[in-house]
């Protein structure tokens, strides 16, 4: 699979490469990004063939989105599929910070927010900062955070905004499958187009596959699969201490599968997701031009099935996930 290949976004229209960059590190995420080297990042995915670029107002309290729009600018508009969110709005004396960004911009920060009123305004805040006249995919972010507001209030805005033509597809960005499964039972028909699933549909992690992406076949929702790299836990050895045990030894038995196949195991990571039918697209982080070349590298690399059929005799996958 190329990182270039396009695909449909589920019963959107919206059409999506498989592989999407990921900006919340080049919005400053762990550690700061120059201004050089995230547009630098953005233009290397850019020439791999990546058209499906994520970013959200939290991600570096507006910087991430600021980057995004100079990188994406000179690009014409119909080359790529451009997603944000809402749910925070980033204002001075903003309360809910977050210490993973370093060095944010000072005075400002975030306040949730799912109201009607504050998903209307994070949507034109948005677009300032980005300085494109229009978002492609809107996630309502987090909603898990306030439940009712973002399914009372914020989906339905969306979905207005869906509606008139403003916005090409309406999503959820979560890090809980579960939460997710049951706003799609719950919202409003036509209900949301996608999911962005985050780190619940891994070799370490397929809780996506108890009820979400089963779901998401049945309803035509697409699923863009993030955390594939589980927050870089399978990129290097850590120590014991750093996990818990058992995700330790679950760690250690598939690097030892992915060596006896000489396989890397990041390889394995980023393609296991896209062999189901409900996941569209692999959305990764990078914060330099060779971590995203790295990604679409191990997109295209060709796997030995013994591998599949040994990570899952082992009791690393699941006997109802599909393997490519």
């Amino acid at each position: 699979m190329r990182a270039d290949e396009r695909v449909m976004l589920g019963r959107s229209g919206v059409s999506v490469s498989r592989l999407g960059l990921g900006l919340a590190s080049v919005g400053g995420m762990f550690r700061p990004v120059s201004e050089a080297r995230a547009l630098a990042t953005v233009d290397r995915a850019w020439q791999l063939g990546v058209r499906l670029f994520d970013t959200a107002p939290v991600y570096g309290y507006g910087r991430s989105e600021e980057r995004a729009g100079r990188a994406l600018r000179p690009r014409r508009r119909g080359d790529y599929v451009l997603c944000t969110k809402v749910g925070r709005l980033i204002e001075p004396g903003g309360r809910d910070t977050q210490p993973i960004w370093a060095d944010p911009p000072p005075g400002v920060g975030p306040r949730l927010d799912y109201s009607r009123r504050a998903v209307l305004r994070s949507v034109e805040d948005s677009l300032r900062r980005l300085g494109l006249d229009r978002i492609d995919v809107l996630h309502v972010h987090d909603p898990d955070l306030d439940y009712p507001t973002a399914l009372a209030e914020a989906y339905p805005t969306l979905a207005e905004l869906r509606d008139r033509g403003t916005v090409g597809a309406v999503s959820l960005g979560v890090n809980h499958a579960d939460v997710a499964a049951r706003f799609l039972r719950e919202a409003p028909a036509p209900g949301p187009d996608c999911v962005l699933l985050a780190g619940r549909y891994t070799l370490l992690d397929q809780s996506g596959l108890d009820d979400l992406l089963p779901l998401c076949v049945d309803r035509g929702v697409a699923v863009l699969a993030a955390g594939v790299y589980q927050g870089g836990l399978l990129a290097a050895p850590h120590a014991d201490g750093d996990v818990p045990p058992a995700l330790a030894e679950r760690v250690r038995t598939l690097r030892a599968i992915c060596e006896r196949h000489d396989v890397p195991p990041l390889a394995a990571a980023i393609q296991f997701p896209l062999a189901h039918p409900a996941v569209t697209s692999v959305v990764v982080g990078a914060r330099s031009p060779e971590e995203i070349t790295a990604s679409a590298d191990l997109l295209t690399r060709a796997l030995p099935p013994a591998l599949w059929s040994d990570l899952r005799g082992a009791g690393l996958l699941s006997g109802a996930a599909p393997v490519p």
